[in-house]
């Protein structure tokens, strides 16, 4: 019968012991937790405990606040420039309001903006260089082009008076024709006329008779 009594004193004096330390680490467990003033709100800051007394400074929506210890409420806090008061913990919480989510994405949004366009600039210059490399390119490769095409056409032309000239290896030109003509028939003349004058002479003993 004592032993249990004893037992039961002891275990009462361990739930008393359990009870105290919770009740000690429950405003420990609170300390440096970081929640947010809700969605369209102006809260007030004050010195007093139960906010009784007039707040000397108003909180807006989305305010980041370090909790310091909480209770059911109200909660002691700490803004991110040390001043330290206490406002209703109702309007407490502790996942980003979409208005502080909206401005973080509209600043990193023209966080990105400011940074493609200084992207764009910084290759503005290698973008021109590489844009009138491209038309040089072109215009070479265009005279290219057209001395290819030159080349064919005086190949084909040239092929043109290789044939000609195969074709007339063996003819004479017609002004060397005509002169050889020329020559034959003068000389026939010449050679007519003298043949004329041997026979006159011949048949008159030598007398040249016209």
């Amino acid at each position: 019968m004592r032993l249990s009594i004893e037992l039961t004193r002891i275990l009462r004096q361990h739930v008393a012991i359990y009870g105290l330390v919770i009740l000690v680490a429950m405003p420990a467990a609170a300390l440096a937790e970081t929640a947010y003033v809700t969605d369209n709100l102006r809260l007030g800051l004050h010195q007093a405990e139960d906010t009784s007394d007039r707040a000397f400074r108003t909180l807006e929506s989305g305010q980041a606040v370090e909790i310091l210890s909480r209770g059911r409420n109200y909660a002691r806090v700490q803004l991110p420039d040390g001043v330290q008061g206490y406002l209703k913990a109702a309007y407490l919480v502790f996942e980003k309001p979409a208005k502080l989510i909206v401005a973080e994405t509209q600043a990193e949004n023209e966080k990105l903006v400011r940074q493609l366009a200084e992207t764009k600039q910084a290759f503005a210059e290698p973008a021109a260089a590489i844009a009138a490399l491209e038309n040089d390119i072109v215009e070479r490769q265009s005279a290219l082009d057209e001395s290819t095409t030159r080349v064919e056409e005086l190949t084909k032309e040239n092929d043109r008076f290789r044939r000609r000239q195969d074709n007339s290896r063996y003819a004479m030109p017609l002004p060397w024709v005509a002169g050889a003509l020329g020559v034959c028939l003068l000389a026939g003349f010449l050679v007519g006329l003298w043949f004329v004058d041997y026979r006159s002479r011949k048949r008159h003993g030598g007398i040249r008779i016209y």
